[in-house]
């Protein structure tokens, strides 16, 4: 049923190769400068054996020692084969779960997705990104852009929007550029008429809401109203714990009402914002999926989604928010036929616009970016030699204490 939902969410699907030849050749947005590695790699380099580095970790851990955030680094700044992922992964885990588990530099969780896109492990960047939790993978935007980019570029929209995910819940929209490239991954993502569970509806939902709140504008509204819809198609058939549930959202039920509220919004407002037409058929669709007399068409598809997993408990104040589910589909249909009579709906498809979004206003966003990226990487670096004198400074106190304790033992045999 899902699919038969976002059927009209999905028209721009032929439309954007007229509408952009240009992106249909290249699948990717980000440019050739932004996506370059030249800044990174002009770092100085400090070569390490990875075999020693292992052995120096494992030796370590097995005195119930704790590893250095800088040993860790240079472990995954060698990384030279697509094997060596997989070692960097193992240690990866082991340093979170050790005593200096908090300090994993940015840097190494930087060169770690940089690692695993030059060596074809992307989907080892998107495993520990998912199990962040177990890996102490929190990148930054820069860094989420380019793994972004990287699944956009082979045309690999679900991943992409897994990612976007990832940015909605560490709550990371700063940036313009992710932004811009996460609401695009989430529109093509839809034109491609996914089937979705829903827990994947659930955390489309929270990503385009999210993200439509950083957009003050038609894909910015159209994305918040994709969002609330979504959400409250999942609090109508799950309740509101599992709506809010792991996900920075609101507590508070009425999801579906917060989506009329939009268009309440835009109907009352001056200027020329409007509402995508596919979207609002999108929210009609919804709502007549979630009519009664739609039950019998939808549960087999609901159980094939979830399997035998056990329902969430829905209680009264849920069963007296469903009770608002014929209030609020007449409401849609007066608010529809009001933004309609004022010239409010666009034609354009919620792809379109994301597409048109991303070719007029990317560009601009790039170059902050670069110049802060140079000055973080400076920092890094600065910060880095910082730690490498400091290591040095120990390591000579501690050799020359060592000394002196020898010293000492063998005056006393005297």
């Amino acid at each position: 049923m899902a699919a038969s939902v976002l059927k009209r969410c999905v028209t721009a699907a032929v439309k954007v190769k007229c509408f952009s030849p240009s992106l249909s050749a290249r699948r990717w947005l980000l440019s050739a400068a932004y996506t370059d590695t030249k800044v990174w790699e002009a770092r100085e380099k400090d070569p390490q054996n990875l075999a020693a580095l292992a052995k120096n970790m494992d030796l370590t851990y097995e005195r119930n020692l704790p590893v250095s955030s800088l040993t860790m680094s240079r472990f995954v700044d060698n990384i030279s084969s697509r094997e060596e992922i997989d070692q960097a992964e193992y240690y990866l885990y082991k340093f979170r779960h050790s005593p200096n588990c908090w300090y994993l530099r940015d840097w190494t969780v930087h060169e770690w997705i940089r690692q695993c896109l030059k060596h074809g492990a992307r989907e080892k960047a998107l495993h520990t990104l998912k199990n962040k939790v177990q890996y102490g993978i929190f990148p930054d935007d820069f860094t989420f852009n380019l793994l972004i980019d990287s699944y956009i570029k082979d045309g690999d929209f679900k991943s992409a929007c897994s990612v976007v995910e990832e940015v909605m819940l560490q709550e990371a929209f700063d940036l313009p550029s992710t932004q811009i490239l996460s609401v695009y991954a989430l529109g093509s993502y839809l034109a491609t008429r996914p089937q979705l569970t829903v827990s994947e509806e659930r955390a489309l939902g929270a990503s385009l809401f999210i993200c439509g709140l950083t957009q003050d504008n038609t894909v910015g509204l159209s994305a918040q109203l994709l969002g609330n819809a979504l959400l409250g198609k999942v609090e109508m058939s799950k309740g509101i714990h599992a709506v809010f549930k792991g996900m920075p959202v609101s507590w508070n039920r009425g999801y579906l009402g917060r989506a009329l509220a939009i268009m309440e919004g835009v109907a009352a407002a001056s200027g020329d914002i409007k509402l995508s037409k596919d979207t609002l058929d999108y929210v009609n669709d919804l709502l007549q999926e979630l009519s009664p007399t739609s039950d019998s068409d939808s549960s087999g598809e609901e159980s094939a989604d979830e399997g035998d997993k056990k329902e969430e408990a829905v209680d009264e104040d849920d069963q007296a928010e469903q009770a608002k589910l014929p209030q609020y589909a007449s409401r849609f249909k007066e608010l529809r036929a009001e933004l309609d009579s004022q010239g409010k709906v666009d034609s354009s498809s919620f792809h379109a616009l994301v597409t048109a979004l991303a070719q007029q206003n990317l560009a601009a966003a790039e170059k902050p970016d670069l110049d802060q990226y140079e000055s973080r990487v400076q920092a890094w670096e600065s910060e880095k030699r910082q730690l490498i004198r400091r290591e040095k400074e120990s390591r000579e106190r501690a050799e020359l204490e060592k000394r002196e304790r020898l010293a000492a033992r063998a005056a006393a045999q005297q």
